[in-house]
């Protein structure tokens, strides 16, 4: 469950002016698959960080199953999965299978275990034949699947991914899609993909920092391409 009470994010411009991100906004999400659609810029990706502290809320609170983040920042962080837009963002080892490896360490004890369970994640996903492939040459969506199988292999009870098939091509995208829709955890999906976000169980739309529209998916859809048509 995600709890936003009052919060919001605001920033100092380096002109020393005020810069409103996301507006004060309270949530109660307990839907088992969340999206969040809205123009760039227009607050849903701040929205979304503030879910495990990466943006510290500047009012009010938020609880993310039922832990403060202002307070609890390293449990929320160890139960929540975190999917970037840019794979490149959170690949840090020189392979594949390393890279799972290294989301293992707190949780799976002595190397040969961390291995065996890395490369039993990667044939999970389709990437078992690249477990000793060198990352930076791995294709777009291959990069992609593999920061997901590092998220995953923790186990999240909450699994944030913000626009994670935006940069990749129709295959690659369907392949991510389909991996999304069959994780256990509470998924909030921060994207441009409407065909996503149908398939969602609830629908925010974000514009100009306020939660414009709040409801089922279809709806929710439609009051977004209505905030969008050329007027």
């Amino acid at each position: 469950m995600i709890e936003l009470d009052g919060a919001g994010v605001t920033v100092t411009t380096a002109r020393g002016e005020p810069r409103v991100l996301l507006h004060p906004t309270t949530l109660t999400l307990i839907e088992r698959r969340v999206a969040v659609i809205g123009a760039n810029g227009s607050g849903k990706s701040t929205l979304a960080r503030l879910v495990n502290g990466l943006r510290p809320a500047t009012t009010g609170r938020v609880r993310t199953l039922g832990l403060d983040v202002a307070q609890h920042g390293a449990q929320v962080r160890a139960a929540v999965g975190f999917v970037f837009t840019d794979p490149d963002a959170q690949l840090v080892m020189p392979t594949a299978v390393e890279d799972v490896a290294l989301s293992l360490r707190r949780s799976v004890p002595g190397a040969a275990q961390r291995d065996a369970t890395a490369r039993a994640w990667l044939e999970r996903i389709g990437l078992g034949e690249h477990a000793t492939t060198p990352v930076h040459a791995l294709s777009g969506g291959q990069k992609q699947l593999l920061a997901l199988a590092g998220v995953l292999a923790t186990e999240p009870r909450v699994l944030v991914c913000d626009e994670p098939t935006t940069l990749l091509d129709l295959r690659w995208r369907r392949l991510v899609d389909a991996l999304l829709d069959g994780v256990d955890a509470q998924l909030l999906l921060v994207t441009h993909d409407l065909d996503a976000a149908r398939r969602a169980d609830r629908v925010l739309v974000v514009d100009e920092g306020r939660v414009v529209h709040d409801g089922p998916a279809a709806a929710a859809v439609d009051a977004y391409q209505a905030l969008m048509a050329p007027r």
